[in-house]
């Protein structure tokens, strides 16, 4: 039996919810896994999902950042931060029949020097470690979500523009390699080494989506037990064409 898992960088749950429907609808994952849901756990719309057939599972909080997982089946466990006491809600984890789903909603890191490029350094090695701590690479592991590291050249639209900014730093991408080091391979990359792909495309640059001024900053990573049963990965772009969309737009992976 194949399934199929996306991830999506919403910018706002309640915001995109018309659209968000709609592509699950039309696309039916057996797994979304949804990033900067922007609402707390009360508020989080879970009956628009359950109407869909899944079970929906949130971490958020007010305004900012969130992540949730929406999934077809019950989950045997499900996992909120990375245990280490974080209050701001970036990660969470359920452990499926197929194999363990992490979703993560990576920092954007504002610019090299600032705090909050420190705190986004700090977050991929806490995520690198909790990984190791909590998993072996020998187990089915997907890791998703939002990295906000775009993982090469070919992943961004404008290499020499971009080189030393936030998304595309040395460090960054270091601290991105350290994670997949640990046994985990891109899925995109697996099925198109060469293509060049974006998965989001900043509002600030005008017409940016239409003139593909993008970065892929949105992976699928899997051990190689889901690496070897994945028969496809690719970028949904209709959504991000779509009136009022989100800035980014889902990644799917298909396995057997």
């Amino acid at each position: 039996m194949s399934w199929s898992l996306a991830t999506f960088n919403v910018n706002g749950v309640r915001a995109r919810l018309p659209l968000l429907v709609d592509w699950l609808k039309k696309a039916a994952p057996e797994v979304a896994c949804l990033q900067e849901t922007k609402v707390q756990d009360d508020d989080f719309p879970a009956e628009a999902f359950t109407a869909l057939g899944y079970r929906a599972y949130a971490h958020g909080q007010k305004s900012f950042n969130g992540v949730a997982i929406l999934c077809r089946e019950e989950p045997a466990q499900v996992l909120t931060g990375l245990g280490d006491g974080d209050e701001q809600a970036r990660a969470m984890a359920v452990e499926l029949a197929a194999g363990w789903v992490v979703n993560l909603y990576v920092p954007q890191g504002r610019e090299v020097g600032h705090e909050a490029y420190e705190y986004k350094l700090n977050f991929l090695a806490r995520v690198r470690a909790w990984l190791a701590e909590r998993f072996d690479p020998s187990q089915p592991v997907v890791v998703v979500g939002d990295m906000n590291v775009a993982p090469t050249d070919l992943d961004v639209f404008d290499p020499k523009r971009m080189k030393g900014k936030v998304t595309c730093t040395d460090e960054e991408r270091a601290a991105l390699a350290a994670i997949q080091d640990w046994g985990l391979g891109d899925m995109f990359r697996l099925h198109h080494p060469e293509d060049r792909q974006f998965t989001f495309w900043d509002y600030r640059l005008p017409q940016s989506f239409k003139r593909d001024l993008g970065w892929r900053i949105d992976l699928i990573l899997a051990s190689e037990p889901l690496a070897d049963a994945c028969r496809d990965c690719w970028v949904d772009t209709a959504p991000r064409g779509l009136p009022k969309p989100s800035d980014h737009t889902p990644v799917v992976a298909s396995f057997a």
